[in-house]
């Protein structure tokens, strides 16, 4: 292992071979500079939204909690709806059937 003097000032002229020389401060202005432009603060607003400013409605809290609920009874309606509909097209068919069925005895009756 090689004797490294970094704080020592030896007398000996083999030890002052040995001596580490100084160390010289890398420049930090260049860092610096890029910190200081990176941590200046840029305009965020330069009009003030008044929309923003406005507090929430101070029902929001409710409106969040029961939003679950309302989709299930959204879903639940719209199911109902679609029955109701496909009921109210068979009724349609059946009395469209019998009509047709009818208009065929009364033409035959004619004949």
């Amino acid at each position: 292992r090689e004797l490294k003097l970094r704080n020592y000032e030896p007398e000996d002229e083999e030890l002052k071979k040995r001596k580490v020389p100084q160390a010289k401060p890398a420049s930090v202005e260049d860092k610096v500079k890029d910190q200081l432009e990176a941590a200046k603060p840029e305009p965020i607003i330069d009009e003030v939204d008044l929309a923003n400013l406005a507090p929430r409605k101070p029902d929001w809290d409710l409106k969040r909690d029961v939003a679950k609920k309302l989709e299930k009874l959204e879903k639940r309606t719209q199911r109902a709806i679609a029955e109701l509909i496909r009921e109210r097209l068979k009724g349609q068919e059946e009395e469209l059937a019998s009509a047709v069925g009818s208009a065929k005895q009364e033409g035959c009756d004619s004949d």
